[in-house]
């Protein structure tokens, strides 16, 4: 039995692998620190991917949706400790609970990716081809010991998610975006675009939305810039927030939207649906990409257009990228006010320059003042954000737009992050500042009664 199980792995007309070695399974399980850590990764790989390939030649796969979580797991416990004893290897208990684990995930789960998904400090999983794995924790980037055994167990894990979300990857399509079940976001490449193997990248959905109390919490805002940012929503001011990829602008944007009064009716629209808002009347729109024949696809203009037509009272966009843009200031100038959307920009003054340029991708004959006019009757705030070299995510400009002036928008910065120093290590240190600027719709705040802390706006003042 152990020849034909081990001849599983085969496919390239070579003798088969010779059983594992008991040490190195259990060094892959047990110490993550040993120096031949590689080594005994891809045997416990090796070994975890016969097993998987042994059990659907003797599970009903048929029957495996119709069991109970832990019936299945039950009886796929009981099959692996046969095959184990098969292969000779021998592991403690909880060494055996681990490979059982690890066996499911491949059966039901994303194989390797299943315990990173689980993860709660890891915000991102980027796999560079079958060989490397690497996540991002807190800021920071880290290479991790998870491998495949090769390119076709990788792209078997692919073929999972795209065929999750009815859809397909292959040399014709050779790229695509899809979301997890748990909403988190996917994107793959394969060849011929990834030229060493196949390329995936996961943005991890928070199990738990931020809230600005727990951005006041990390360092990310100060409570005085959280009290002004809770009351320019609760005062439908319309918010443009700003940032680089990674900077946290939707993570800004879950934690702004939680302060929209619950009476009122939002209308959501994404490329691939991240907002994680709490209110009870929330319509949530998503683009839809052509099909294998290139038609039927939904771009965010028409989702905007559309939404204009389904009674909201604040529209959010996740984030501008084309012609979009002008029907979105064009709902924040016709009485929807409180609309909020994200652009990827590095600052206010260069978000308001996207702007206008994809104002121009809408094939409108506008001119710059006429687009401009646009853009400065429809915001009033823009939030900048920003992803420091120590990888923390920082609110580094809340800024105001006042209006035009002959032919520039008016901008005014009410508080600022200052850079104080930064350390070998990258660790960057600062504070929030008051600028000394009152803004103009501190006359809104008045009018609906909301306080704000003492000092405030006191020029050059530390926040914090």
């Amino acid at each position: 039995m152990l020849s034909r199980f081990t001849k599983l792995t085969g496919g390239n007309g070579k003798d088969p692998a010779p059983p594992p070695r008991t040490d190195s399974v259990a060094a892959a399980l047990a110490d993550p620190g040993l120096p031949d850590m590689d080594a005994a990764n891809r045997v416990y790989t090796d070994v975890k991917v016969r097993l998987h390939q042994k059990l659907l030649e003797e599970m009903n796969l048929a029957a495996i949706e119709k069991l109970p979580p832990e019936a299945f797991r039950e009886q796929t416990a009981g099959i692996i400790t046969r095959l184990l004893k098969a292969e000779r290897v021998q592991l403690n208990q909880r060494e055996q609970a681990q490979i059982t684990d690890d066996v499911i995930d491949e059966m039901i789960g994303l194989g390797p990716l299943e315990p990173l998904l689980k993860d709660p400090t890891i915000n991102d999983i980027l796999v560079n081809t079958h060989r490397q794995v690497f996540v991002e924790r807190q800021g920071r980037l880290e290479l991790t010991p998870v491998i495949f055994q090769d390119e076709r167990h990788l792209l078997r894990i692919i073929n999972k998610i795209v065929s999750a979300v009815g859809r397909r990857v292959d040399e014709s399509s050779p790229m695509m975006d899809a979301r997890l079940a748990d909403g988190s976001r996917v994107n793959v490449a394969i060849a011929p675009v990834a030229i060493d193997g196949p390329l995936v990248s996961i943005r991890k959905f928070a199990a738990r939305p931020y809230t600005l109390d727990s951005l006041v919490a990390n360092g990310s805002i100060t409570e005085e810039i959280s009290s002004i940012l809770r009351g320019v929503v609760q005062c439908k001011l319309n918010v443009l927030i700003s940032g680089g990829t990674g900077s946290g602008k939707t993570t800004m944007l879950n934690a702004l939207s939680r302060y929209i009064d619950g009476r009122e009716r939002i209308i959501t629209i994404e490329d691939a649906a991240e907002l994680q808002l709490q209110q009870i009347h929330v319509a949530r729109m998503e683009t839809r990409p052509p099909n294998v024949e290139g038609r039927g696809e939904i771009r965010q203009r028409e989702l905007v257009k559309n939404a204009l037509r389904m009674r909201p009272d604040r529209i959010i966009v996740g984030e501008v990228r084309g012609g979009e843009a002008f029907d979105m200031l064009q709902a924040m100038n016709t009485g929807h006010e409180g609309s909020m959307t994200t652009v990827h920009a590095n600052t206010p003054r260069d978000a308001l320059s996207r702007l206008e340029q994809m104002i121009g991708m809408a094939d409108l004959d506008l001119s710059p003042r006429s687009m401009r006019n646009q853009i400065a009757s429809a915001l009033h705030v823009v939030l900048q954000l920003q992803r420091l070299s120590d990888g923390r995510r920082k609110l580094t400009s809340v800024t105001e737009i006042t209006g035009m002036e002959g032919e520039v928008v008016q901008l005014q910065e009410i508080f600022r992050f200052v850079r104080k120093r930064t350390d070998a290590d990258g660790t960057v240190h600062g504070e929030f500042r008051a600028t000394g600027i009152r803004p103009r719709f501190m006359a809104e705040f008045q009018a609906r009664a909301i306080d704000l802390p003492p000092r405030a706006f006191e020029p050059d003042r530390i926040l914090g």
